[in-house]
């Protein structure tokens, strides 16, 4: 019998690539998604066929513990969540009924519906925020700098209270920033990727950036869904950071994006005030050792080649377009 896999948010850049990872290893997968007058299944348009999507909504316990019913999954991983820190300004309440009470909503789901089903929340790196400590490991304290981190931190402590009160399998895995091409266009990385095809291609003139100093720890998105999926195999429910251990700046991610395009980003990129964040994160980076001893993860893919597959990626796009 193949197991079943049940994922919110299947339509994001981790959801889509889990879903990949996890029917290559003969899992049924269904995805949760959110009625909408449009649907968005760019990422997930080659899988679509091979998945099963049923409606339901975060804000919605019924609609989720029917699904959880109705599946009967195994594995459930919550990558569902509004994941802008700057949209988290401007709807801090959304984001925190989504980011935070959506997570509550669906371990009572489980609660109910599967309790022995195998638990994933996907927590952040935001949640260090002001870090107390350099690197950040499973034991640092929170000190979130944005309503998205404030409701991370809930999010986390809600899994590990469920965990010990009901004796769910439920982790949270603290994953430090990762992208890829299906990255959405307001991140940063993607931001800078997409702006270097389109001035190489002349339909941009310049691409206007915050905090060029502003440093984190940047991973690939598929080598960390790889982690979530081991984290969920092992024998006892346990957090996990899961992060490549090296910073790098804004500025070293612009330069390398323009290298690759052959053109020198000092001529193209402007700074913006309007772009600062009001509470900045200043550095930010992890220390995945735990992950690595427990079940032998590391990241396979380098800085530099993940923008330059990210840019090769948006030239391509954007000369079919």
């Amino acid at each position: 019998m193949s197991k079943k896999a049940f994922i919110t948010g299947i339509t994001g850049q981790d959801g889509s690539y889990l879903a990949e990872f996890l029917l290559k290893k003969n899992y049924q997968v269904f995805g949760m998604t959110r009625r909408t007058s449009t649907s968005n299944y760019d990422r997930i348009k080659d899988i679509v066929d091979e998945i099963t999507l049923v409606s339901g909504d975060l804000l919605d316990e019924h609609s989720m513990t029917n699904a959880i019913k109705e599946i009967q999954p195994d594995e459930i991983y919550n990558l569902a969540a509004q994941s802008f820190v700057p949209t988290s300004w401007s709807q801090p309440v959304l984001t925190g009924e989504f980011t935070a009470l959506g997570v509550t909503r669906i371990l009572e789901a489980i609660r109910n519906a599967k309790p022995d089903a195998k638990f994933y929340q996907a927590s952040s790196s935001e949640m260090f925020g002001k870090v107390r400590e350099t690197p950040q490991n499973e034991t640092t304290p929170f000190y979130p700098r944005s309503p998205y981190g404030v409701a991370k931190v809930y999010g986390h402590w809600i899994t590990v209270n469920y965990r010990e009160s009901f004796n769910l399998f439920a982790i949270s895995g603290i994953l430090f920033n990762h992208e890829s091409p299906r990255r959405g266009l307001e991140f940063v990385t993607r931001k800078i990727s997409h702006a270097a095809a389109r001035i190489k291609l002349g339909k941009q003139d310049k691409l206007h950036l915050g905090n060029l100093e502003a440093k984190r720890d940047w991973g690939y998105a598929p080598d960390y869904v790889e982690a979530i999926w081991l984290m969920l195999q092992q024998d006892k429910p346990d957090d996990y950071v899961i992060a490549t251990g090296k910073t790098w700046s804004v500025k070293d991610c612009v330069q390398i994006a323009f290298e690759a395009v052959g053109l020198n980003w000092q001529d193209y990129v402007e700074t913006d005030e309007k772009l600062l964040r009001p509470a900045e994160v200043d550095v930010l980076v992890g220390d995945a050792a735990k992950a690595k001893k427990i079940f032998g993860w590391q990241p396979k893919t380098s800085f530099q080649e993940m923008i330059k597959i990210m840019v090769e990626a948006d030239l391509k796009t954007e000369k079919a377009v």
